[in-house]
This record gives structure tokens, C-alpha cells and sequence, in this order.
């Protein structure tokens, strides 16, 4: 095929099902996987962890399955920014930890509003990606070494803040542990939800696909957009209905989305979002396109560090205390396996806010399935590390055939 011949079938239209199938099939040939993998993915975990246990998909699991997975999938989408840029940040769990410290001393020993503490908390998290980011810029070092030298004085910072009694508990009748544990979406406005989110795709497929025309390339026909549009209000009525059987959809969840949402705008949408995948694809070409690289390096850092003493925060408040605990374990990891699994690639340049959604859902019901089943934590360590190697392996795979397809 000449290059004439590839340029005739770009600008071809594209209509119905039967051209949207054709569009995603050659994605995929060319290496352009998206979200399939880890979608195909956790729906054959979903199956067979129901198969092993029927109440997996029970709804009381699912809402709980769900709510578990925000602290972590938040300080995930932190993680998609800066592997974005083709950096790391080790430090996370250590950061969510002694930020979750300073809220409790400071709303519960100080005795300071609880917004005020949150917001102190995550302005102290936000010094920490702007010091990550000079660091790095001024002085060159790798962030890896950064952000684990991070890992360990934060540590010891958080050890310190709690002081030799080690934990602190957070008021069960305060708003923010009620609003991780207790505040569930009203059924209807569940469905005012979905409706939104169904009429939002529809809107920007339509925008995206008039832009397209009048620039004279294939687009989606609008039988297409409304035939999509439908089956998501479906996907998501029916999920809405299914989980309002028991206690619903928590507001927490919610805010989860919002983020994911807003990060993926901001990504996909916004000249800073464009500057950040030319960073992550090749610095010296968005140095001498005129990107501040910089200040991309900075932004990312500091929006990483912000949302993982977000995450600590609602962690604690999950658990209704904050303690030497607190941010440690598997957070670390979990937070950036949940955006590697999801499809952000870890050489920079590729990947989507959505990728920490689908990441952690992954993790979450691997870890929820193996404890209905009374498996310890051993195996959940296996299984998500087989995951996550599967993960890396299917991106690297891809950047080879759009390297052959001449996609970069």
C-alpha cells in the first residue's frame, strides 16, 4: 500500500458499527490497544472469581469493592502524571501517610476545623512536588533517588508526628470520616448521573466529530454517537440499579470519578495537557517546540504529591484513624501498579487518567476476590505481580509494533 493509498483511507468516512469495528481493529493491528487489554482483563478476573465464590459479584461486595479502591486509585492518578513525563515517585505512600498524620493532629489534638487540617495537609503535600520538582531541575539528580530518599524522611516525618503513642483516632461523627464510610449517592440522583454521563459522551463525540469533518477526515456518523450514548446509559443504569440494592454508590466513589474526569480534561483538552505527553514522548523536541519543560516537570510532581496526601487523607478517614501504618505497606506499590496496569506505559509519553479507574479496579477485585476465597495475602501479592508483568509486557509489545507501523 503507497503513501497515497494510506492518506485515501484515513480521509475515508467512517459509519455505523460496522466501520467503527473496522477503525478499532486496525488500532489494534497498529498497536494502538487503549483500554482493551485491562478491560478483557478484569472481565475474566470478574468471572472467574465468581465462579470461585458467588458472592464476589454480590452487590454488598461490589459497593465495598468500590469504595476501597479510592485512597489508593487517587494517589494513582497522581502516579499517571508523572510517569507521563517519563519520571517516577517512590514516595507516595510515605507522603499519604504523614499527610494523614498531620490531619489528625491537627483537627484532633489542635482541634482545628477539619477543612482547614485537609487543607493544610494537602498544601504540605503540594510543597513537596514543587521541592521534588526543583530538585530535579536545578540539580539534576534521577527522581528515582529523589523520590526514595523521600520515601524514607517522610517516613520518619510521619513516626515523628505521631509520637510515641502511634496512632490517633478520628471522631466517628465527624463529616469526613462519615463521608468515607456513611455518605451514599440517592438513588435517583444516581440516575441523574447516568444520564449526565451518557449526554456528556454523546456531546463530545459530536463535537470531536463536526471538528473532524470540517478538516475533511473520517469521523463517527451520528447513529454511531447515539448508539453509544445508549448503551453506556444501559451499562450504567443497570450498574446504578444493581449496587442502589444495598447501599448504593458512595460519594466518595464520586469524587473519585470527578478527578479522574477532570485530570482526563485537563490531559486531553488543554495546551498543558498536550505539553505533557510531547514531554513524556521526547524532551528535546518539546524543549525546541518551545515547552517550558521545566514547569511540566514541576506541575507533575506537585499534582502527584497533592493527590497522595488526598489519598492518605481519605484513607484515614476510611479507617477512622491515622497510624504508623498509615501510607505504608503495599500503597506504594499498588498506586503504581494501578496505573501501569491500566495502560499508562512506564517509558513515558502514553496513557489516561481513566488508566488509574481501571488499574485499581483490578487490583481491588483481585484482592477482595482472594479474601472471599480465605486466601492470605501472599497470593494476592502473586497474582497482582503476574498482573502487572502482563501489563508491562502487552505495552512493551505495543510500542514495538507502532515502532513497525511507524507510529512512534
Amino acid at each position: 500500500m503507497t503513501a497515497t493509498d494510506l492518506t485515501d483511507e484515513r480521509l475515508r468516512p467512517t459509519s455505523g458499527a460496522r466501520g467503527a469495528a473496522t477503525a478499532l481493529l486496525d488500532r489494534v493491528r497498529a498497536g494502538e490497544l487503549g483500554m482493551v487489554p485491562v478491560m478483557a482483563g478484569l472481565l475474566v478476573i470478574c468471572v472467574v472469581l465468581q465462579i470461585l465464590n458467588p458472592i464476589f459479584l454480590s452487590s454488598t461486595n461490589l459497593v465495598n469493592l468500590l469504595m476501597e479502591c479510592v485512597p489508593v486509585g487517587i494517589i494513582a492518578l497522581g502516579i499517571v502524571c508523572v510517569l507521563l513525563v517519563g519520571q517516577i515517585d517512590l514516595s507516595v505512600g510515605s507522603i499519604s501517610g504523614l499527610c494523614a498524620a498531620i490531619t489528625a493532629i491537627l483537627f484532633v489534638k489542635e482541634g482545628w476545623p477539619a477543612w482547614l487540617a485537609v487543607l493544610v495537609s494537602l498544601a504540605a503535600g503540594a510543597a513537596i512536588g514543587l521541592l521534588y520538582g526543583q530538585i530535579f531541575n536545578r540539580i539534576g539528580i534521577p527522581t528515582f533517588v529523589i523520590t526514595l530518599a523521600g520515601l524514607l524522611s517522610f517516613l520518619g516525618l510521619q513516626l515523628k508526628t505521631l509520637g510515641a503513642i502511634g496512632s490517633i483516632n478520628l471522631p466517628f461523627d465527624s463529616g469526613l470520616v462519615e463521608f468515607a464510610q456513611l455518605r451514599f449517592v440517592p438513588a435517583w440522583l444516581s440516575y441523574v448521573f447516568v444520564l449526565l454521563a451518557a449526554g456528556a459522551l454523546f456531546v463530545a463525540g459530536f463535537r470531536h466529530a463536526v471538528k473532524r469533518r470540517a478538516a475533511n477526515l473520517s469521523a463517527r456518523s451520528l447513529r454511531f454517537l447515539l448508539v453509544r450514548s445508549c448503551v453506556l446509559a444501559a451499562g450504567l443504569g443497570f450498574a446504578a440499579w444493581y449496587l442502589n440494592r444495598t447501599r448504593g454508590i458512595g460519594w466518595m466513589f464520586v469524587l473519585f470519578v470527578a478527578l479522574a474526569l477532570a485530570l482526563h480534561y485537563a490531559l486531553t483538552s488543554t495546551k498543558w495537557g498536550k505539553a505533557m505527553y510531547a514531554v513524556g514522548g521526547n524532551v528535546e523536541a518539546a524543549r525546541r517546540a518551545g515547552i517550558n519543560v521545566r514547569l511540566i516537570y514541576v506541575s507533575a510532581f506537585t499534582i502527584c504529591t497533592t493527590l497522595a496526601a488526598f489519598g492518605g487523607i481519605l484513607g484515614a478517614a476510611r479507617l477512622a484513624a491515622a497510624n504508623q501504618a498509615s501510607g505504608g505497606g503495599d500503597v506504594n506499590l499498588n498506586a503504581i501498579a494501578a496505573a501501569v496496569i491500566g495502560g499508562t506505559s512506564l517509558f513515558g509519553g502514553r496513557g489516561t487518567a481513566f488508566a488509574a479507574v481501571l488499574g485499581m479496579l483490578v487490583i481491588q477485585a483481585i484482592s477482595s476476590g482472594l479474601t472471599l476465597l480465605s486466601l492470605d495475602s501472599s497470593y494476592r501479592f502473586l497474582v497482582t505481580g503476574v498482573v502487572l508483568l502482563l501489563a508491562v509486557g502487552v505495552d512493551s509489545l505495543a510500542r514495538r509494533t507502532r515502532a513497525s507501523h511507524g507510529r512512534g
